[in-house]
Parts: structure tokens; C-alpha cells; sequence
């Protein structure tokens, strides 16, 4: 029948017709997932972070570590200054450089210094054929005539070269958050892939057989939890070497006690319910029940707790990056970013403001991401 609704006779049999359209389990998830707008906006923002971290360094057209000293710290939103003609501006970088900036935002070439005249606390450059002059007193500012002092207008313009700036190498922090974004996601992911195995196998038989078993296998976890993270992470550095594999083995065998801890508690609650009862009673294995009913039963918690230790992951790197023994120069991460705009925060306050921002990001899409799992796994919700 075409449509939805229909007279029903007025008979017992009748009022127990319902109308609806069957659905597969993956189907039913979606349909509950993408009803919830936090969870879809969530996983559009892990999609477009994904395609800005591995497909966006293509575009660039520069590597994360080449340098330019003559462009330190150039911010994204300059300062700059009118040149005598007005066909350009002028900016003024950090180490006290003229740099020729284009009506569209694009830096040009480093103008020449002809003096200094130090009494006045100026240095004129030649712009065009024409002397200005560079105060570099407490204040910097431009000076279109060095003999009448006339000041160059200022106005704001968008660093269209570079678009989020260059840091204290004159690195461009776009390429650099690219990469780092990379890094820390593949951190992150690693991280909860090997998180979640452990953890789910670990935790799951350890909840289901209980008694001798359970005791032993949890002060095994007791024993693991006391180890301080920190210590564990140097020894590795000792054993492997700094780099990004010796931080994936640290955090991939050491964050899956939380995991077990979840998985274990779940099983406990869940294998006294009737359907397990009824599972057993029918022959099923251990292994069936474990995976077929079990498992499946406590996805939510699980992927709750994996989808916080994506972040936890991520600030653990930025954590043992900020103490110097995370990825070595020239890599880049979110962690080490943040650690390297320290040096010059007063300053250049965007170059720590961007990639902790990215790092929120993360965070909350994460988050969103798995409530809406939670909810969409949730056998108990299934109609």
C-alpha cells in the first residue's frame, strides 16, 4: 500500500497493526545518529580536520620545515604603512626590516638600508627612489619624509602569503599546522585503536570469568595504573629513541588500563541479565556470548571512553612535547607548536592561539561524535 495510513477495522486484531519500515541494524544507527545535529556536526568536523591535515600540504606549495630568516614572525593581520607613490605598503617585521608589501596582501622583496641615523633613532631605506625612514624607538612607526617627519598612514591588511603567519624561523604556520594536525591525529588514533583492542579483550575476560581470573588479571592493571606515565614515556625514549613511534607504544600500552577498567565493569553488570542466561542455556561458547552479546551491549560506554582518550592522546603529546622529549625538530605537531610559540607569546600571541584552537576543536568533535554513537549503538534504544 502506497500510503502510510489506512483505516483500521475496529476489531482487537486490527489495533495491533503498525504501520513502519524495517531497517537494518546500520541503518537503524544512522538514522539515530544523523538525527542528533551536535553528532553530524561532530564528524563534519573530523572530516574537514582529516582533509585539512593530509590533503591541504598539497597546496601549499611549502614544506613544514623550510625556513626564511628575513620573514620572523610575520603575522597574519599586519600593520602596515603607505609608501610615498601609494602604489604599495610597507611592513615592519620584528628584527626591524622593511618588508614591500602588494595592494592584494602578498609580501614583496626586502627593501635596502642606505643609513643609519642614530641620533634621531631612525634608518632610511630606499623606496623607489625615494629616502623614507624606519623609527625604531619604543614605538616603530614609518616616516615618508625623513626631514619634515611626516608619518606614513598605518592600516590592517591580511597576509595573503601567509596566511596564518611565520614563526621565529620564519616557518610558515599554516604548512607547520597541517603536518602537526597529521601527526597528532595519527598519534591520537593509534592511540585508541590499540586502546580499544587491549582494552576490550583484556576487560572482557577478566569481567566474564570473574572469581581467580578477575583478581589476578586487575592487579595487573593495578600494577600497570602506578607506573607514572612520564617515567614510562622517558624509559621508552631510552629503549627506542624520541620520536613518533616511541610515543605511540607509550601511549598505546599504557592507556588501555582505563579501557579494561569500562569493559570489565560493563560485562560485570551485563552477564547476569536474562539474555545471557538465555544464551548460555542454548550452548552458546563463552567467545559467542562475549562478542555476540556482551560486547555489543556495552558499545556505549565504550566508545565514550575511546572517544576521550582521543583528546587525552593529543594533550599527552602536547604534554611530553612541551617538556622536550616528544617529536624532535624540524617535525611538527599540535604539542610541539604550542611549546615553540612560548618563547614569544606576548608578541605573536596567534602563533599559540591556532593550534590550541585546532586542539579544541578536536576535542569537542570527538566529543560530540561519540555521544551520538552512544546513542545510536545503544541496543536498549533500538526500536
Amino acid at each position: 500500500m502506497d500510503s502510510k495510513w489506512e483505516v483500521l477495522e475496529q476489531s482487537n486484531e486490527a489495533r495491533e497493526k503498525i504501520w513502519g519500515r524495517n531497517r537494518s541494524f546500520a541503518g537503524d544507527v544512522w538514522f539515530r545518529f544523523h538525527r542528533k545535529p551536535t553528532a553530524i556536526t561532530g564528524f563534519v568536523i573530523i572530516m574537514l580536520l582529516m582533509l585539512f591535515a593530509f590533503l591541504g600540504p598539497l597546496f601549499t606549495g611549502r614544506s613544514y620545515s623550510e625556513q626564511n630568516l628575513g620573514l620572523v614572525n610575520v603575522s597574519p593581520m599586519m600593520r602596515v604603512f603607505e609608501t610615498p607613490d601609494q602604489s604599495g605598503y610597507l611592513y615592519i617585521t620584528q628584527n626591524l626590516k622593511l618588508l614591500s608589501v602588494n595592494k592584494d596582501g602578498s609580501l614583496g622583496e626586502q627593501l635596502g638600508k642606505l643609513r643609519e641615523d642614530s641620533a634621531r633613532q631612525m634608518s632610511i631605506y630606499d623606496c623607489g627612489g625615494a629616502e623614507i625612514a624606519l623609527y625604531y624607538g619604543k614605538t616603530p612607526y614609518l616616516v615618508i619624509d625623513p626631514d619634515t617627519l611626516v608619518i606614513a598612514k598605518a592600516r590592517t591588511l591580511w597576509n595573503r602569503s601567509y596566511l596564518f603567519g611565520t614563526d621565529a624561523l620564519g616557518r610558515d604556520i599554516l604548512t607547520r599546522l597541517m603536518y602537526g594536525t597529521r601527526v597528532s591525529l595519527l598519534v591520537a588514533f593509534v592511540a585508541a585503536g590499540v586502546n580499544l583492542i587491549l582494552g576490550i579483550v583484556y576487560g572482557g575476560i577478566s569481567g566474564y570469568f570473574g572469581g581467580r581470573v578477575d583478581m589476578a588479571m586487575m592487579r595487573v592493571v593495578d600494577i600497570i595504573s602506578t607506573i607514572p606515565l612520564t617515567l614510562y614515556v622517558i624509559l621508552i625514549m631510552v629503549l627506542m629513541g624520541a620520536g613518533l613511534q616511541s610515543i605511540m607504544v607509550a601511549l598505546g600500552t599504557t592507556y588501555w588500563v582505563d579501557m579494561a577498567r569500562v569493559v570489565r565493569g560493563q560485562v560485570l553488570s551485563l552477564k547476569q541479565q536474562e539474555f545471557v542466561l538465555a544464551a548460555k542455556t542454548i550452548g552458546s561458547s563463552a567467545k559467542t556470548v562475549l562478542l555476540a552479546h556482551l560486547i555489543p551491549n556495552a558499545m556505549g560506554s565504550i566508545l565514550v571512553t575511546v572517544t576521550m582518550l582521543i583528546p587525552s592522546a593529543i594533550f599527552m603529546e602536547a604534554f611530553l612535547g612541551f617538556l622536550g622529549i616528544g617529536l624532535q625538530p624540524p617535525l611538527a605537531s599540535l604539542g610541539t607548536m604550542c611549546n615553540d610559540a612560548t618563547e614569544n607569546l606576548r608578541t605573536c600571541p596567534y602563533q599559540l592561539f591556532i593550534p590550541a584552537l585546532v586542539i579544541v576543536l578536536i576535542m569537542f568533535a570527538f566529543n560530540f561524535v561519540g555521544d551520538g554513537l552512544r546513542d545510536a549503538l545503544d541496543p536498549k534504544l533500538r526500536k
